[in-house]
């Protein structure tokens, strides 16, 4: 018996056209609606057009929508693996969402497309097959939610985009893609050491900020969220999870208002530590309550301590990063 799969189109570049005059842009029709025919998987298709938007216009509701409707696809109705197209901006932050919300249990697959569906060397429909591929095979289960762009499969968690434009975009820093898609098979050479799942019911805890630091930043934008009473602040330090001393009444303004504050770092590679000790240097950050993060972007851990604020933990909020 062959398996279902729903796929959900959410709009992006692999949902668009380029016209005339080489500006790309949504269609009044999803092309992949029609080029789906071309692929000839050995699995029961059902495709449905969710939302059409550009992937900057993507925001917590439509994050909120994509999780509800995967789960009444898996839990209620019964299909097997779920595969989403969705535009490249924000594509790893809505599959780490899901990663960390959904709560099922069948391959999940995300992916896109560098260039629209009529242009030169379009790369939406092979990104499609793969995808259909990846969720309709058992290695898949129980390793969260997949991104496949370009031949690979990257976890969810650490993938990023690299590129503005190259169809090879997509990497995962530090440790590499997670498996291969071939023409007829799926293989996965590597797997998280752990894989978190968070029952959301309510994001009223969302106003989450991501700032980025720099030489000589000052405390201006820092000390306005704590007065502002934002709900968590994300900040992207330098090297290992260092600050400038010009901005440390700003991370004190935060602490003192017991505003969760989040370090990663700006660097591509690496994972921040609290190994400095002097002004600004991440031990002493460490000592006055700043959380520190084992590999996570900015935007990954604004989403994690978004969720987490959601959540009734059973151990203090630095144990989860």
């Amino acid at each position: 018996m062959s398996k279902s799969l729903l796929i959900l189109h959410t709009g992006g570049t692999i949902s668009m056209k380029e016209g005339e005059n080489g500006k790309v842009s949504p269609s009044t029709e999803n092309p992949l609606l029609a080029a789906l025919e071309r692929l000839n998987p050995p699995a029961k298709l059902s495709q449905e057009s969710l939302f059409n938007v550009p992937s900057p216009h993507i925001n917590i509701e439509h994050w909120k929508l994509l999780k509800a409707r995967i789960e009444t696809a898996v839990n209620q109705e019964g299909f097997d693996g779920i595969v989403i197209t969705h535009g490249t901006d924000t594509l790893e932050e809505t599959s780490y969402f899901l990663d960390l919300a959904l709560q099922v249990n069948v391959p999940i697959a995300i992916t896109g497309a560098m260039r629209s569906s009529n242009e030169l060397g379009a790369d939406g429909l092979i990104n499609l097959q793969s995808a259909i591929l990846v969720a309709l095979s058992e290695e898949s289960r129980d390793k969260g939610v997949l991104v496949v762009m370009n031949d690979e499969i990257h976890h969810a968690k650490f993938v990023t985009k690299t590129h503005t434009t190259n169809v090879a975009t997509f990497q995962t820093p530090t440790f590499g893609p997670c498996g291969l898609v071939t023409k007829e098979s799926v293989i996965f050479f590597q797997k998280l050491t752990a894989y978190e799942r968070f029952p959301i019911n309510t994001l009223t805890q969302s106003n989450v900020q991501l700032i980025k630091s720099y030489a000589g930043m000052d405390s201006f934008l820092l000390e306005q969220l704590a007065q502002a009473r934002c709900d968590g602040v994300v900040i992207e330090a330098l090297g290992a999870g260092n600050l400038p001393p010009s901005c440390l009444a700003g991370v004190e303004s935060l602490l003192q208002a017991n505003i969760p504050v989040v370090i990663v770092s700006r660097a591509f590679n690496g994972i921040t530590q609290d190994v400095y000790d002097y002004l600004g240097g991440g031990k002493q950050l460490k000592q006055q309550g700043a959380i520190f993060t084992k590999g996570l972007s900015g935007q990954k851990a604004r989403i994690k301590l978004m969720v987490l604020l959601n959540q009734q933990l059973e151990k203090p909020l630095a144990d989860y990063f």
